[in-house]
């Protein structure tokens, strides 16, 4: 009976002798299993166990190669036979990759920026890169963004899912944080993404957007590694807002969040490429029930366009 015990995220990181931010990181990239109690993240002893296994190296299951940014492993153009390489954040590619694999296809991942990764496509150092890249300017998502980065390229982008981005801030908004003009109140403290992130060139788009220069911003050089750990930093109180998306402030106590905008994240794949094996069946497992049943837990997104065609740039 004590092996089926619930564990607290803290109760976690006092196991494996790391930050409760190392577990958030952990959940995030899919390396450890948990669930939720209402708003808070569980553990069972067998999902600890489990991690603890499968970092020996003791896995039963492929799993996903992490191609690092400067990795030679991310290919050249023009060098044979080599794995499909997935640029992106989201745990969702990863599972992607493992149902790649289950048909038989090598697929290696890169966990690239938005912008990176379509700077990686444009050189042909990776197949498909995800984005979520908004252009204040034209008010759209993606599209403005390969043109500028890809230009010459001729471009498919599919679509994995919608996510609500916003404010993550301390539960019950002490602030009373309302929206973008809050930035410019001299009471509160901010943390960031580093330059090239999704959420980093939102808020430098509506920084410019509303005339404010990003100096006057307390706390705007103050750059965390992932979503997850800055919201846990909020949760926290070692600031009073960041931005990021609805499903990750859902796996961290303490915090509320503020939506602001319906953010589309996008598959981009050369048009070229898709007569790859590879990218031909991404398209039919995005597109597939078996897929959809999979990730049905990641509460928060929205994929009723997953696997559709969504503009050919």
């Amino acid at each position: 009976m004590a092996q089926n015990k619930s564990l607290s995220t803290q109760e976690v990181a006092d196991i494996l002798h790391v930050s409760k931010s190392t577990i958030y990181e952990l959940i995030r990239r899919g390396e450890i299993n948990s669930y939720k109690v209402g708003r808070k993240v569980r553990f069972t002893q067998d999902d600890v166990d489990a991690y603890i296994a499968r970092s020996r190296h003791e896995q039963s299951v492929q799993p996903v190669r992490r191609l690092e940014v400067s990795s030679d492993l991310l290919h050249p153009a023009g060098k044979g036979e080599r794995p499909f390489v997935i640029s992106g954040q989201d745990v969702v590619l990863d599972i992607l990759s493992n149902f790649l694999y289950q048909n038989g296809l090598t697929t290696d991942r890169c966990y690239l920026s938005s912008f990176e990764g379509l700077l990686a496509l444009y050189e042909r150092k990776v197949d498909a890169a995800a984005c979520h890249l908004y252009a204040v300017d034209e008010k759209s998502f993606n599209v403005p963004y390969v043109r500028r980065l890809i230009p010459g390229v001729k471009a498919v982008l599919i679509n994995v899912s919608y996510r609500k981005q916003g404010f993550y801030v301390a539960a019950g908004n002490p602030k009373e944080i309302l929206g973008w003009r809050d930035l410019a109140r001299r009471d509160i403290s901010i943390l960031n993404r580093r330059a090239g992130s999704s959420a980093r060139i939102l808020l430098d788009g509506q920084l410019m957007r509303m005339n404010l220069d990003p100096r006057q911003i307390k706390g705007y050089e103050k750059e965390m590694k992932s979503h997850l750990t800055m919201a846990a930093a909020i949760a926290d109180g070692e600031a009073d807002l960041a931005i990021g998306t609805e499903r990750i402030s859902r796996q961290i106590d303490g915090l509320d969040f503020i939506p602001l905008l319906e953010e589309r994240y996008d598959l981009v794949m050369r048009r070229d490429s898709m007569e790859n094996p590879a990218a031909e069946t991404i398209l039919e497992i995005l597109r597939s029930a078996a897929f959809k049943k999979e990730i049905r837990h990641f509460t928060g997104n929205d994929y009723r366009d997953m696997g559709k065609i969504i503009a050919e740039v």
